[in-house]
């Protein structure tokens, strides 16, 4: 065992590093700059933590958020690591105290937000605090291609100049290729060894069911996880607030997390979610970036997300401890028309393009029949080996198919005929109000009722017309064209389709879920769950003594852990994931006693 691995099983209980990991942590105390790509749950904070014990200086983690900073400090100091944040939810006196701690080189880790560090009054610190390394965390926050840009994350670049000689670290979990570009780019990365990692997260099932009675279908899917942590996305905060409001009156332990919360709110409700005294948060995409809450055990969107990047990190936030996790996202067409509206109204051409671009995408995603894991590995850029994860709706449950030959015929001759007619093309909506015969103003202006496609499509609804045109659309078929004017076109492939009257199969539209057989699941660790559930209880009394959330103490895959192999004794702990030497020292005694004391009047469960 060599000094890195030494480091990572003592003082972070971890008896392997995960991919990539190793490589990055020997390019960072080589003195290299770093871009790391990991997937949420695939290890960023190691890659800056690790190498901060193993050289002399402080190590500076620039994060967007203070619950990030407390959350990571908590554990890092339960580990034994001097590490501290500086951010405003502390007094001026515990500023001062972690100041001159600072000054006299007593940490080795601190956590900061940008925009503190920028502050003129902070150059001088920098240049006398013995900086030897830089990381920004959430790195993507630079991008304006990026799904969660910050304007003051672009000034970090500055630091280059305030600390020319500190190699910089730049980590997020989700990022295209552009948006990797645009990272490197601003902060002034100096050919920065360049690390990316699978975005498959294979302990994680992914489902979309069509939204039918959302909060009962929300209640059904609780009702079988009621031990377990979750969090609802909701597209607004009054509906964040009526689905925790449905849960709690329904003795859910739920919460609300949303912008128009007080900040106090906002603090208690989180901290009893990080707690596991709140189990649900019902949320708007302000709740979640950076939370490390690892034994999150299911993720619900109760509406359309608005691009795969923000559905892919919000989905991330299950299953961070490798063991199972659900994805349920609820779709309607009606959330995707909302969205239109709300993007029609963007001021800025290129925000709306951008915003329309992203909306295929998701509703692309939503509505496909091939497997959701390709979708979404494909979308960054990355290949999903094989023909199937196994692991989705789309999987598991394969739709059906019929011939659509007829109303595809019938939705491209439209094109065909409208663009026959004039030099101008229309969007989607224009289409599917000639197919179903209905009189607006436009119709009448351009003459498009003495079309011979006007009407003959009155046997289909709107939104059915609008899934048949998306499916063309994914077949290639149909495309839609970039800019100020979203106009559908037939592709040379669409054309001789429609020339040569080519049957065309379609896939019937989502339905709702069938009951399934239960399989083994990637990531799961079958063990004594009476123990486990008793393991739960004593690690919450402890964490409460210690005024920290349950994880600090140990995660879910440790207690299961201990749930399967029955440790009696202190030497038996050795290999069981996430005790490093303080963790065993502080409570070793404590769980093989709890453990001896349960098999005192239990029998052992055999497992294979």
């Amino acid at each position: 065992m060599d000094d890195l691995q030494l480091t990572l099983k003592t003082t972070f209980g971890y008896g392997a590093f995960r991919p990539l990991q190793r490589e990055i942590v020997e390019a960072a105390l080589a003195g290299r700059d770093v871009f790391a790509l990991l997937p949420t749950g695939g290890g960023k904070s190691l890659c800056f933590q690790l190498p901060a014990l193993h050289r002399t200086g402080l190590t500076v983690v620039v994060s967007p958020l203070i619950a990030l900073m407390k959350d990571q400090v908590d554990q890092l100091q339960a580990a034994g690591v001097a590490a501290t944040f500086l951010n405003s939810s502390l007094t001026t006196t515990e500023s001062k105290s972690r100041l001159r701690g600072l000054h006299r080189g007593e940490w080795r880790l601190l956590y900061v937000a940008p925009e503190r560090l920028m502050l003129d009054e902070w150059k001088e610190n920098l240049a006398n605090w013995n900086i030897t390394a830089l990381a920004v965390d959430e790195a993507h926050c630079v991008s304006e291609w990026g799904h969660d840009f910050r304007p003051e994350y672009r000034q970090l670049a500055r630091l280059r100049a305030l600390l020319p000689d500190v190699p910089v670290m730049a980590l997020t979990a989700t990022a295209t290729e552009r948006v990797r570009a645009d990272i490197i780019t601003h902060l002034q990365l100096r050919d920065p060894e360049v690390f990316v990692a699978s975005f498959n997260r294979p302990n994680l099932t992914y489902r979309v069911v069509p939204k039918d009675q959302p909060q009962k279908q929300i209640i059904d899917f609780i009702r079988k996880r009621e031990d377990d942590s979750g969090i609802i996305y909701c597209a607004t905060r009054a509906t964040a607030e009526r689905i925790a409001d449905a849960l709690a009156g329904r003795c859910f332990s739920a919460r609300p997390y949303h912008a128009g919360l007080s900040a106090e709110d906002r603090t208690r409700n989180q901290e009893l979610f990080l707690r596991d005294e709140c189990r649900i948060i019902c949320a708007t995409i302000a709740f979640g970036m950076g939370i490390n809450k690892p034994n999150v055990r299911w993720i619900i969107h109760h509406d359309l997300p608005k691009n795969i990047e923000g559905y892919y990190q919000e989905t991330g936030r299950a299953g961070r401890d490798g063991l199972p996790g659900d994805c349920l996202l609820l779709f309607s067409g009606g959330d995707a028309a909302k969205q239109t509206h709300f993007i029609e109204e963007i001021t800025n051409e290129q925000e709306k393009t951008n915003a329309r671009h992203q909306l295929r995408k998701i509703l692309h995603y939503a509505e496909s029949a091939g497997c959701r894991r390709s979708e979404l590995l494909d979308y960054f850029g990355e290949t999903f080996p094989g023909d199937g994860c196994g692991a989705c709706d789309n999987c598991l449950e394969p739709r059906e198919t019929y011939d659509g030959t007829i109303v595809a015929q019938k939705f491209l001759s439209c094109i065909y005929r409208i663009r026959q007619g004039g030099r101008f093309g229309v969007g989607m909506n224009h289409i599917i109000e000639v197919l179903t015969g209905a009189d607006t103003e436009k119709i009448k202006r351009w003459g498009h009722e003495q079309l011979t496609t006007y009407g003959i499509g009155r046997e289909l609804t709107r939104p059915a017309w609008a899934a048949v045109g998306r499916e063309l659309m994914r077949l290639g078929l149909v495309a839609q064209a970039e800019g100020e004017f979203p106009i559908l076109e037939l592709t040379e492939e669409g054309r001789a389709v429609l020339v040569a009257r080519q049957p065309i199969k379609l896939t019937k539209p989502l339905a709702l879920p069938k009951a399934r057989s239960v399989k083994r699941r990637q990531g799961e660790i079958e063990c004594d769950e009476i123990l486990f559930a008793r393991l739960r209880e004593l690690r919450k009394r402890l964490a409460d003594e210690r005024g920290v959330p349950a994880y600090v103490v140990f995660g879910d895959a440790t207690l299961r852990e201990l749930a399967r192999s029955y440790p009696v004794r202190m030497e038996q702990l050795d290999g069981i994931t996430g005790i490093g030497e303080k963790k065993r020292a502080e409570f070793g005694e404590i769980f093989t006693s709890a453990i001896a004391e349960y098999l005192s009047s239990n029998s052992r469960v055999s497992f294979a």
